[in-house]
């Protein structure tokens, strides 16, 4: 994985390449090549999918769910077991 300011520099080496090139490329052709000069950049990090995010949030937030579930019947447990001295 690049760090951050490596990244940057190369997608600014060939961005400027792209960009400022002696004839310059019809529209849909410089769109094509910055396209893949990004895909190439993104395959370098380390990115997980939205739907793959959007998975774990899901499995984060039913986790959290039953952790507070069980947090509270351990509590009415323990209330139970020890009941205040009155």
């Amino acid at each position: 994985m690049l760090p951050p300011k490596s990244l940057l520099d190369a997608l600014s080496t060939h961005a400027a390449r792209l960009f400022g090139g002696d004839s310059p490329l019809p529209r849909a052709e410089l769109e094509s090549q910055f396209k893949a000069l990004l895909q190439s950049a993104f395959s370098k990090l380390d990115l997980v999918s939205r739907d793959e995010f959007d998975s774990q949030m899901a499995v984060l937030a039913r986790t959290r769910a039953r952790l507070e579930a069980l947090e509270a019947k351990v509590a009415e447990l323990e209330a139970k077991q020890n009941p205040p001295a009155s």
